[in-house]
């Protein structure tokens, strides 16, 4: 396990989780799944007893499965493996570390009689398959997003300014967040947005993200990375190249091809 596949991993749980709609499907699907005690458990545990099983049951699935399938996916994709097929193993060995956590949970909530192979097998089956579609339904929903996000030929350009005379790209990011923008940097298919409150991954071209910045002063210095002039306290030369250390102390690699721009910004001596 190298440090990016570990940060890529991150990166993806993080963006996941971040969302509040995410938190929300969670326990609703809890709740929902807690009183109608699906698997005759609600024969063997009361409605409340039996949703807290189930919210617990539904985000440890959730997470566990997410962390397992999009590491598992990851390495396979970096491996080699053509990706769909590594999407539906990655899912299916999800599937299986999944019911391993639940054979244990259940034991404990159900007793020793839960290891009977009447009851272990369709678990297995049943779940494996439906990470397996899971993984699958995920990842085609990400790809939908990422092209809605990546091309709108249709619709006219929106302002890069939003009411107050804020850069429309805070508008992406949540109100608690939303600052004096600092940076944009690409990880991956997303769009890392600094602001002096924190930082948002948005799924979005850099190129588009550039556009919504208004009329914050600012410059491309790398392929990946734009930053606002009044958010650089310091520069420092690296024979060709360049780094820029913002004002939360993160530092941004400036690139050969635009290192004239950056000593014109008066960012850099000449």
């Amino acid at each position: 396990m190298n440090d990016s596949l570990m940060h890529f991993t991150k990166r993806e749980m993080r963006a996941t989780f971040g969302r509040r709609g995410v938190w929300i499907g969670l326990v609703a699907a809890g709740v929902v799944l807690g009183l109608a005690g699906p698997f005759d458990t609600d024969e063997v545990m009361r409605p409340l007893p039996s949703v807290v099983y189930w919210t617990f049951i539904t985000m440890i699935g959730f997470g566990v499965g997410s962390l397992v399938s999009t590491f598992l996916s990851e390495v396979l994709r970096r491996a080699g493996v053509p990706r769909w097929p590594a999407v539906v193993v990655s899912g299916a060995l999800a599937g299986v570390v999944l019911t391993a956590l639940l054979t244990v949970v259940n034991t404990a909530v159900f007793g020793i009689g839960f290891l009977d192979p009447e009851l272990l097998v369709p678990l297995w089956i049943n779940v494996i398959v439906i990470s397996v579609i899971i993984s699958v339904a995920y990842v085609a929903m990400h790809d939908h997003a990422r092209a809605q996000a990546g091309s709108a030929p249709d619709q006219p350009p929106a302002s890069p300014m939003v009411s107050g005379g804020a850069p429309r790209i805070l508008a992406r990011v949540p109100i608690e967040k939303r600052g004096a923008l600092m940076a944009l940097s690409v990880q991956d298919h997303y769009v890392e947005v600094i602001t002096d409150r924190g930082t948002e991954l948005v799924l979005l071209r850099l190129s588009d993200a550039i556009e919504e910045v208004g009329a914050t002063p600012g410059l491309q210095v790398h392929r990946s990375h734009w930053v606002a002039i009044p958010a650089v306290a310091a520069a420092r030369r690296d024979g060709a190249k360049a780094t820029l250390t913002l004002t939360n102390g993160r530092d941004i690699p400036v690139s050969r091809t635009y290192l004239p721009a950056v000593k014109e910004a008066g960012l850099l001596p000449g």
